[in-house]
């Protein structure tokens, strides 16, 4: 069973969840199937399809996959900041302590999240230019949010994270990826939300982010 969500409201409520996963609920395998199927309609480069998805719900290899996770995160999130990054994370007073409340909750609780979604893409971009990383990640990332929007119109909340990426390395052994060959995109917590009624976010001003004819 699908929510009842016009194309703005889905557009404008799938959220990054964190805190409101349920953490009691199986999802079903033909539901996340169902999400890969409409990910892999998403526009791709050149028509080549490099996805991949891999689905880890079964209790010895999510208890490997959540201990990576969680020694992997502090790495993730000590990368530095601009003022810049720091004027918008802070442009609504209290949403970013929301969003480090909740990536603690995540943190104490990862064990207990029922499926993680590993997006990959064929194709390693490291020290690759601009135009080849372009190419790489443009392929990947709309098939990634197709995934999400089908998970949210389907009840099931999720947030992409990179805290895979200071141990990709070791994450593709875990799974059996061929590292040299296959780049490990996010790292996607999937679960039944408490709820299903999400609300748009505040966001900074349209006047700082869109730009016509000129920056």
């Amino acid at each position: 069973m699908t929510l009842n969500l016009t194309p703005d409201e889905l557009l404008s409520t799938t959220r990054a969840v964190r805190r409101r996963l349920d953490l009691t609920r199986p999802v079903p395998r033909e539901l996340i199937e169902e999400c890969v199927d409409l990910a892999v309609q998403a526009p791709t480069g050149r028509n080549r399809q490099r996805w991949h998805f891999l689905v880890v719900t079964e209790p010895a290899q999510r208890r490997a996959v959540a201990d990576l996770f969680l020694r992997a995160l502090p790495l993730a999130i000590g990368q530095p900041l601009t003022e810049r990054d720091v004027w918008r994370m802070n442009y609504h007073a209290g949403s970013t302590d929301r969003v480090f409340d909740g990536l603690r909750h995540l943190a104490d609780n990862i064990h207990r999240v029922p499926a993680f979604v590993i997006p990959g893409v064929e194709g390693r971009t490291d020290h690759a230019p601009v135009a080849v990383q372009a190419g790489a990640w443009g392929s990947i990332l709309p098939a990634v949010w197709s995934f999400m929007l089908a998970a949210r119109a389907r009840g099931l909340g999720t947030v992409w994270t990179t805290a895979q990426g200071p141990l990709e390395r070791e994450l593709s052994e875990v799974l059996g990826v061929p590292y040299d060959e296959v780049m490990l995109a996010a790292f996607i917590p999937l679960a039944f939300t408490l709820g299903t009624g999400f609300k748009p976010a505040p966001r900074i001003p349209r006047a700082e982010v869109l730009h016509w004819e000129r920056w």
